[in-house]
C-alpha cells in the first residue's frame, strides 16, 4: 500500500527548520528541574488542547488543577475523566517510547482504550458498524468513513506502510503526518479517533527521536487554529470515503502538519535557548538525573512548582493510586533523594534531601 503525496518546496523547508530546532535543543544544557518542568507543562498542555478539540469543557487552569490532584469539578465529571485518561495515555506513550517498544495495532488499540475508558480497560475492538461524522450545528454529514468490513484491512495496510517506511528512510515527520491522516480517515473506532490519531503521531515522533526533549505540544497549535486543522484534513470535496477520499492526494495535509511541527519546534527551541542562558550550570536533559527513572524524574519536576510535594500531587502526576504512590515515595526516601518534610499521616509531604538539593541547586523556576 502506498499513499499519494509529494515533497513540495514548502514541506522541504519546514523539514529543514524542524531539523535545525531538533539539533539546537538536542545540544542544549538545561537545569534538571527546568527540563522536567518543561516536560510537565507540555504534558498538561497537550492533554488540555487535545481533549478541548473534541469538546472538553475544562479550561487550561482547571485541567492543570485536576492533573495536580487539587480539584474536583461538580457537573464536569466526564470532562475530568477525559483529561485524566488522555494524560495517562501520554505517559504510556512516553514509557513505551523510552523502552523502544514497537508500534503495533494491538498496542494502539490498547492506547485507545486508555484514552477512552481508562488505564485498566482492555484493548478496544475496531468498530463493527458504520460511523458518521456530522456538523454539530446543522446535522449535515461532514464525513462518511469506510465501512466496518474494510477497517481491519485498512489498518493492517497502514501499519505495514509504517513498518516499510523505516526501511525506505522516509522522514519521521512525514510518517507521523501520514499516519495521523490515515488513522482519522479510516476512523477505526466509534469514538476517540481524533485523540488517538494525535497520540499515535506523538508516539511516532518520540519513537523516531523527534521528541524534542518531550517539551512540545502539537495539539496546542491545532487548538489555536482549529478551522485550519479541520480544513487541512479535508483533502477531497466528497464526504464519502469511497468517492475519492481513499485515493486523495494528502500533500496539502502534510504541508499543514510539517508547518505545525516547524512552528512548534521553533518556539520550543527559542524557549530552551533562553532558559539555557538563564541557568547555564545544569545537566544535559538527554542524560539520566542521578540515575532516577522516568517516574522519579516526573516527581522531581514537581519541585519546580512547590518547595515540597504531597502524595496526592505525585499520584496525579504519575496516574497512579495513592497507595501505589506511597510505596514509590517510600522507595525514594530509602534511596536517599527524598526526605519526609511533614510526617502527618493525612497530609504527608516530601522534600529533596540536602545532598540532592545541593547537587542540582535551586529548583524554583523564574
Amino acid at each position: 500500500m502506498s499513499y499519494k503525496y509529494k515533497f513540495t518546496n514548502k514541506i522541504v523547508r519546514d523539514l529543514m527548520t524542524i531539523e535545525a530546532a531538533r539539533e539546537a535543543v538536542g545540544g542544549a544544557i538545561l537545569h534538571p528541574a527546568t527540563a522536567e518542568s518543561l516536560r510537565r507543562r507540555a504534558r498538561v498542555r497537550s492533554t488540555h488542547h487535545s481533549t478541548r478539540i473534541e469538546g472538553n469543557r475544562l479550561t487550561l487552569k482547571e485541567a492543570k488543577a485536576v492533573l495536580d490532584g487539587e480539584k474536583k469539578l461538580l457537573g464536569k465529571e466526564r470532562d475530568v475523566v477525559e483529561v485524566k485518561n488522555y494524560y495517562n495515555s501520554l505517559q504510556k506513550v512516553e514509557e513505551w517510547a523510552e523502552a523502544g517498544i514497537d508500534i503495533t495495532e494491538e498496542r494502539v488499540r490498547k492506547l485507545h482504550a486508555v484514552i477512552h475508558k481508562g488505564p485498566k480497560a482492555k484493548a478496544t475492538e475496531y468498530r463493527d458498524g458504520q460511523n458518521v461524522i456530522r456538523d454539530a450545528a446543522t446535522g449535515a454529514i461532514i464525513y462518511l468513513p469506510p465501512e466496518a468490513k474494510d477497517v481491519a484491512r485498512l489498518m493492517k495496510e497502514l501499519f505495514a506502510w509504517m513498518a516499510k517506511s523505516q526501511k525506505e528512510d522516509i522522514p519521521v515527520p512525514i510518517v507521523a503526518g501520514v499516519s495521523h491522516y490515515q488513522f482519522v480517515t479510516i476512523h477505526p473506532f466509534y469514538d476517540g479517533n481524533g485523540r488517538a490519531a494525535r497520540m499515535l503521531a506523538t508516539w511516532i515522533l518520540y519513537r523516531g527521536s523527534y521528541d524534542l526533549g518531550k517539551f512540545f505540544s502539537l495539539e496546542e497549535f491545532y487548538a489555536e487554529d482549529l478551522n485550519g486543522y479541520y480544513e487541512a484534513l479535508q483533502t477531497h470535496p466528497k464526504h464519502n470515503y469511497y468517492d475519492g477520499r481513499d485515493r486523495a492526494d494528502i500533500t496539502p495535509w502534510l504541508e499543514y502538519f510539517t508547518h505545525a511541527m516547524a512552528d512548534v519546534f521553533q518556539r520550543v527551541s527559542a524557549e530552551v535557548m533562553k532558559k539555557t542562558k538563564e541557568k547555564p550550570h545544569g545537566a544535559r536533559f538527554t542524560g539520566n538525573i542521578v540515575n532516577l527513572d522516568r517516574r522519579a524524574r516526573i516527581a522531581l519536576g514537581l519541585f519546580s512548582e512547590s518547595p515540597t510535594i504531597a502524595t496526592r500531587q505525585v499520584a496525579a502526576a504519575l496516574g497512579l493510586s495513592e497507595r501505589q504512590t506511597r510505596d514509590l515515595l517510600s522507595q525514594w526516601v530509602k534511596q536517599g533523594w527524598l526526605v519526609v518534610a511533614d510526617s502527618s499521616n493525612k497530609a504527608r509531604r516530601y522534600d529533596l534531601s540536602a545532598v540532592y538539593r545541593r547537587f542540582i541547586g535551586g529548583l524554583q523556576d523564574d
